[in-house]
């Protein structure tokens, strides 16, 4: 066999190769959101948090579903500008979470907390919301969260 039709049976496999390794490699990072700091300020001090943001359609739909784990201190923040009744469901979603419903003020609206994982159930926001906050469950006991407490982050006019 000469070098010239070794090549040419290599190419596709090769091309196929680079495309599955590439592609692989670009597919998380464009289902990424964004990752920002969000502060809470409650009775016993502020509580700091890294959170992706969930800002387009697919990203409020697919949520925090398929993950195996979420990090004491990190979360997700959900943009449902403009302030709205908001509803929210655990399907496909393998952890428990405490959601966070957050007003356009930044204050707290209410906490639905240790959300059944994978749960088809409707979680109502029970008032108007701009911005849903999940969280890894039992976070809002374990840091004194609760309605009316401040939420800092520039999706409501703070920080």
């Amino acid at each position: 066999m000469n070098f010239d039709c070794m090549v040419g049976r290599l190419r596709p496999w090769l091309l196929a190769s680079l495309v599955m390794v590439f592609g692989a490699l670009l597919v998380p990072a464009a289902q990424a959101a964004s990752v920002q700091p969000l502060e809470i300020v409650t009775k016993s001090g502020v509580h700091v948090f890294s959170v992706e943001m969930a800002t387009t359609e697919q990203e409020k739909e697919t949520g925090l579903m398929y993950r195996k784990e979420l990090a004491d201190g990190k979360g997700m923040l959900f943009d449902f500008t403009p302030e709205q009744e908001v509803s929210m469901w655990m399907k496909n979603t393998y952890i428990s979470l405490d959601m966070i419903f957050i007003r356009a003020d930044g204050r707290i609206l209410r906490i639905a907390e240790n959300t059944e994982p994978m749960s088809t159930k409707i979680i109502p926001s029970r008032g108007l919301a701009k911005g849903v906050l999940e969280v890894i469950a039992g976070t809002a006991q374990k840091y004194g969260i609760q309605p009316g407490d401040r939420v800092g982050h520039p999706l409501f006019g703070g920080h």
